[in-house]
């Protein structure tokens, strides 16, 4: 009697649990599709995988720059003639740069992955052509000759910008800089083995190194953790099973690493987020739509001259950054030493701007990804202009499964004439020249014979060690050919920002919420 007593408290007590489990309230629902109404995440409902929107990741050594509009050019008198920087009013969407420049000791990092993956492979030439050229500091009537051996290799000069890096060069650095930086994403969530993953590729991997789009278009075969293959993986496919590959809608994988446009790099010199008399914060305050001073460098103006800190302190006095006074004035007087450094200086010396981005006036030069044209600026689109467009599609033509490189990329080329006839806002795939040089301007370029100019020639920004001060405001622009280096010009990378321009917080939204309306009975 006891024995059936209690077997109908159990079952009863089961079959309650059982009601309250499928009546509880606090219970997560299932988000809906507000077009279908199917439920996302749900097998009996296909498993459609939707990721929350999160806070967005900020990548390694990159600092977030808040967009907006600002007038782009000539800050002062245009003493080199050149009228390649007329002022103009335009708008540069948020984005991500680096808040140093791009150091020799990351650049020998760079090498060093190549020559443990493609020089232990044999293929020596890959190496090679990313060597920058230190005879850069080589001069005929200059004893230049320790920094020619030095410079790059030292540990004294670490943390000092590398140089000697083509604008070819640099772009290769940011391409490689996105694999590695992804592969690290992947491998800390567990869709790749870290062991394997480093074995192989420091080993002479070769062509088959980890590359993000060839990862993601599933023509690099990796080896995932264990972690992605157990319950615990909240990623499933349609039959509810661990999904062992990553897609870019997972949010677990950055943006490519890019040099930075040079309407972006001029923007982000400027700070100009700390000459808002009253910025927009957390607590509900409405900023301004002011920018209460010009700057003519890359911080604000605090003084006189603005070449010098002018508050009163130990600083005061000091050089605000690295650059050339005149001629056979490279860092002053013996016992007071004006900016300390004789060349190039470390690259977190001096002070930031107000985006905390150091050194963009002076210490070096730096690449932009822009193309050269004298007029780009009265042409340009006036969000987010740029000049060096080549519009490319997927080369196919190896089929699939041999879609990469011998670096392991995937081989790309521009798109066809057949595909842009019909659109409408583009009609070539190279846009390189477009409305200065082609057959819709008046303007045409002998490279070689009337000019310098050509589809070759390069922005680059900024003053450097060996420039004087009218070289250091952010809107001077000068150009060189990107297969060439000096020994004034380095470079820092840049990424594109996705979402709410206001922040990277999860809760950053676009636009002005309002509260809705009820209509009155």
């Amino acid at each position: 009697m006891q024995v059936n007593k209690f077997v109908r408290n159990t079952v009863l007590l089961v079959s309650l649990m059982s009601v309250a489990a499928a009546c509880n309230p606090f219970k997560a629902k299932k988000e809906k599709s507000t077009a279908t109404g199917w439920n996302y995440n749900d097998q009996q409902f296909g498993n459609f995988n939707v990721v929350k929107p999160k806070d967005i990741q900020t990548a390694p050594g990159l600092v977030f720059v808040q967009g907006g509009t600002f007038t782009m050019g000539a800050t002062q008198e245009d003493i080199m003639a050149d009228w390649n920087n007329i002022p103009h009013r335009v708008t540069v969407n948020s984005f991500f740069i680096d808040k140093y420049e791009v150091s020799n000791l990351n650049y020998r990092e760079y090498l060093y992955w190549l020559e443990g993956t493609f020089g232990a492979a044999g293929m020596d030439s890959i190496v090679t052509q990313a060597l920058p050229d230190t005879l850069v500091w080589r001069e005929e009537l200059a004893y230049n000759e320790p920094m020619v051996e030095y410079y790059f290799r030292h540990p004294s000069y670490n943390n000092y910008p590398v140089v000697g890096v083509t604008w070819l060069q640099a772009t290769e650095y940011c391409k490689w800089r996105t694999d590695r930086v992804n592969e690290l994403a992947l491998m800390k969530k567990g869709f790749l083995d870290p062991k394997t993953q480093v074995k192989k590729t420091l080993n002479g991997a070769g062509q088959d190194n980890f590359n993000t789009k060839a990862y993601l278009l599933g023509e690099y075969q990796a080896v995932p953790g264990k972690d992605v293959t157990s319950k615990k993986n909240p990623l499933k496919d349609a039959q509810g099973r661990p999904r062992t590959v990553a897609k870019f809608e997972d949010g677990l994988m950055f943006g490519d690493y890019r040099l930075p446009t040079e309407a972006e790099w001029e923007y982000a010199a400027y700070g100009y987020i700390m000459e808002n008399p009253q910025r927009k914060s957390n607590k509900g305050i409405k900023g301004e739509e002011l920018i209460a001073n010009k700057s003519i460098y890359a911080w604000r103006n605090d003084g006189y001259d603005n070449l010098r800190a002018t508050k009163k302190g130990a600083a005061q006095g000091s050089f605000l950054a690295n650059f050339k006074r005149g001629t056979g004035d490279n860092m002053g007087v013996a016992g007071g030493l004006n900016d300390n450094a004789a060349v190039t200086a470390e690259v977190d010396q001096f002070v930031p701007n107000g985006y905390g981005i150091y050194n963009m006036s002076g210490n070096v030069s730096e690449w932009v990804a822009d193309i050269y044209r004298p007029l780009t600026n009265s042409e340009a689109e006036d969000f987010n202009p740029f000049r060096g467009n080549v519009f490319q599609q997927i080369d196919m033509s190896g089929g699939q499964g041999n879609l990469r490189d011998d670096k392991g990329r995937i081989k790309m080329k521009p798109e066809p004439d057949s595909l842009t006839r019909n659109r409408r806002n583009y009609q070539k795939a190279n846009a390189l020249n477009y409305l200065d040089g082609d057959s819709l301007s008046s303007v045409t370029y002998g490279y070689g014979i009337t000019t310098l100019i050509s589809d070759k020639s390069r922005v680059y920004k900024g003053g450097s060690w060996n420039d004087r001060a009218y070289w250091l405001s952010p809107g001077t622009r000068r150009f060189l050919q990107e297969d060439e280096s000096t020994n004034t010009i380095g470079f820092r990378c840049a990424m594109s920002h996705y979402g709410a321009p206001e922040g990277i917080g999860s809760k950053a939204k676009t636009g002005n919420n309002f509260p809705p309306r009820r209509n009155k009975r």
